[in-house]
C-alpha cells in the first residue's frame, strides 16, 4: 500500500521519531540513506521496518516495508534531501556493566555531532565500550549520521554520574584535559578508561576528582583547543599506539 498523506498516523509516529520524546515513547529511531541503512542491516540490529519512497519501492533487504509517496517521505527525514530509503530501528539498551576492555567516558558532551563523531572513531581505533553522561542522544538523526554507522557497533551505556563512576570502579580513569600531562610522552595501563568533558567546561568535578591520571594534547600559541570529537580522536588512537 502506497502512503501519501503526511497525516497519516504511520507518517506521523515515523516522523515523531525525529524527536527524543518519540524515541522514547517509540523505543526506536530512525536511520537514513542507502549505505547507513546496509550497514545497519549487516550490523545484525533488530530492523522494526524499512520505508522507501514510492520511486525506489521493491528494495527491502527481506524486511516489513512502508512505501511512501515523496512528500510523506520528505515529512519523516531529518535530511534535507533524502535518498528515499531508510529504516526504523530498535533503540539497543545496555546496562551498565563494568568494561572488558579499554573504554570511553562522555561527560557532558552535548553537541550531537561530536557525539557521533567520537562514536565513530572510538570503534574505529577499538573502543567499543562507552560510557555516556548527561549527553547529547547518540540516536538523535545529527548523531547517527555522524556516527557513519558506529552506533551500530558500539556498546553505548547511560546512566547517572555516580552510578556510571560506581561501575568504573577498580579501572583507571585518564582525563583530557589542558592541565595534564602531554600525551605523547605518556604512558597508560594496561586498560584504562579516557574521560572527555563538555564542550566548554570540560569534565565535571565529580569524574575529574575519580580520575587518577590527566593528559593533556600539546598546543600552538596561538590555539587555545580542539574540537572536542578532534581531541578525543587524537587521544584514542595516541593512547592505544602508547600500549604498542
Amino acid at each position: 500500500m502506497l502512503i501519501l498523506s503526511r497525516n497519516n498516523p504511520t507518517v506521523k509516529q515515523l516522523a515523531s521519531l525525529k524527536e527524543k520524546k518519540g524515541r522514547r515513547e517509540n523505543g526506536a529511531f530512525l536511520v537514513e540513506g542507502e549505505k547507513m541503512v546496509r550497514e545497519c542491516v549487516k550490523s545484525g540490529m533488530e530492523i522494526v521496518r524499512l520505508i522507501v519512497r514510492e520511486d525506489r519501492a521493491g528494495e527491502t533487504y527481506s524486511l516489513p516495508t512502508v512505501t511512501l509517496g515523496a512528500d510523506a517521505f520528505s515529512a519523516i527525514c531529518d535530511e534535507k534531501t533524502p535518498q528515499g530509503i531508510a529504516a526504523e530501528v530498535k533503540l539497543p539498551v545496555y546496562p551498565l556493566e563494568p568494561p572488558k576492555e579499554s573504554c570511553i567516558l562522555l561527560d557532558g558532551v552535548a553537541d550531537p555531532a561530536n557525539v557521533g563523531a567520537i562514536v565513530r572513531t572510538a570503534v574505529a581505533a577499538g573502543y567499543e565500550e562507552l560510557y555516556l553522561i548527561d549527553c547529547a542522544d547518540p540516536f538523535s538523526p545529527k548523531s547517527v549520521r555522524a556516527s557513519m554507522s558506529g552506533v551500530f557497533f558500539a556498546k553505548l551505556m547511560r546512566g547517572e554520574r555516580e552510578e556510571v563512576l560506581k561501575t568504573l570502579v577498580g579501572v583507571p580513569l585518564i582525563a583530557a584535559d589542558m592541565d595534564g600531562e602531554n600525551v605523547f610522552s605518556f604512558v597508560p595501563p594496561d586498560k584504562f578508561c579516557l574521560c572527555i568533558g563538555n564542550e566548554g567546561s570540560g569534565l565535571s568535578e565529580e569524574v575529574r576528582g575519580a580520575a587518577s591520571k590527566t593528559v593533556k594534547i600539546p598546543m600552538g600559541e596561538h590555539t587555545e583547543s580542539l574540537n572536542a570529537a578532534v581531541s578525543a580522536g587524537i587521544l584514542m588512537y595516541e593512547l592505544k599506539n602508547q600500549r604498542g
